[in-house]
């Protein structure tokens, strides 16, 4: 099938193109390369994409209206994968603005382009941070998430809420997927097992918050990739036996759904560092700090309802996934630096 994919130079997405075009689809890879990280990093990615003859690359920003709906009457894409987005919840207490532009201003776009194009259906990434001051561990589907203490994740709560609106009057199948700290090769330089492995390897200490006293459900990147591929695959349905009186909040009398993807084998951030330390060959210093503003202090994914619509749930241990990355990273920066 032809595939509308947002993000294609980020992390996410340039894993599941690679898998969406290796098993024949074609793919139209939208990015802005913006330089919230390395632009240098994206590059390579996006360098790994344009080898598939099936891959077609357009830069762009999802929050340009005009231009989106340009590509999407060009294109006519059966399915849209939408994974462009405004990433990180730190970053979004010192520029705010940047995640309204890209995570609502673009999200719209986005459903706009499917409701006037005659797309299929939208699968979105949305995020385990919606679930906030929850402490009620594992997170599931079920439980309301109108308590986000991060402006990140009140952007991705509003997807949802946009989604479901579309999906509701224009009878547009969505699926949003709420991933879980993912992690692995060819991953973003802002997540914590990039920077930990960094200053590791040049002899730094690390900064460890809310003095290590974290959990969480570190999520490999294959898996995830595995969990949006099948769920491209299989497009949200109305809930037939939905009641309006209790409502649900996973599902609808609208075809929408949305999913936790994550590896329901929480650990403490130590147990990672711990794994990272084995895979380098070398002990961190470390730099124990109190919790971050927007931050929380553990995150649990239940994974039952994603198994039950799709048959898969993660499941690659930290052990494996870390000794991936470390190996990427060695390889990568040996090469390009």
């Amino acid at each position: 099938m032809k595939i509308l994919l947002t993000g294609a130079a980020g992390f996410i997405g340039m894993h599941t193109s690679v898998r969406l075009l290796e098993r024949g689809d074609t793919v139209v890879g939208a990015d802005n390369l913006n330089d919230y990280y390395d632009v240098g990093l994206k590059e390579a990615r996006l360098a790994r994409l344009r080898t598939y003859p099936n891959f077609t690359f357009v830069k762009l920003s999802v929050e340009d209206k005009d231009g989106m709906a340009g590509l999407f009457a060009k294109e006519l894409p059966q399915r849209v994968i939408h994974l462009a987005a405004q990433a990180g919840v730190r970053y979004s207490l010192q520029n705010p603005h940047a995640y309204i532009d890209a995570n609502i201003q673009g999200f719209i776009n986005i459903l706009e382009g499917c409701r006037h194009n005659g797309v299929e259906s939208l699968a979105y990434a949305s995020s385990s941070s919606v679930y906030g001051g929850n402490v009620a561990l594992p997170f599931h589907e079920h439980q309301n998430v109108d308590h986000p203490v991060s402006m990140y994740a009140a952007t991705k709560k509003a997807n949802e809420l946009m989604a479901h609106t579309y999906s509701h009057l224009f009878r547009l199948p969505t699926t949003g997927l709420r991933f879980f700290t993912v992690y692995g090769p060819w991953g973003r330089p802002d997540m914590a097992l990039f920077l930990f492995t960094k200053a590791i390897l040049e002899g730094r200490p690390i900064d460890v918050f809310n003095n290590g006293q974290m959990v969480r459900d570190f999520t490999f990147v294959d898996d995830i990739v595995e969990g949006v591929i099948r769920v491209n695959d299989r497009p949200a349905e109305p809930n037939p036996d939905f009641d309006p009186a209790n409502p649900d909040p996973a599902t609808s009398d609208a075809p929408y759904r949305v999913f936790n993807i994550g590896n329901n084998q929480p650990i403490q951030l130590m147990d990672y560092i711990g794994a990272l330390e084995k895979s380098l060959g070398r002990v961190a210093e470390k730099n124990f700090l109190p919790m971050q503003l927007g931050d929380v202090p553990a995150t649990a994914a239940s994974t039952v309802e994603l198994e039950k619509w799709v048959d898969f749930h993660p499941n690659t241990p930290v052990s494996v996934g870390v000794q991936r990355f470390v190996d990427w990273y060695r390889t990568y920066y040996r090469t390009n630096s």
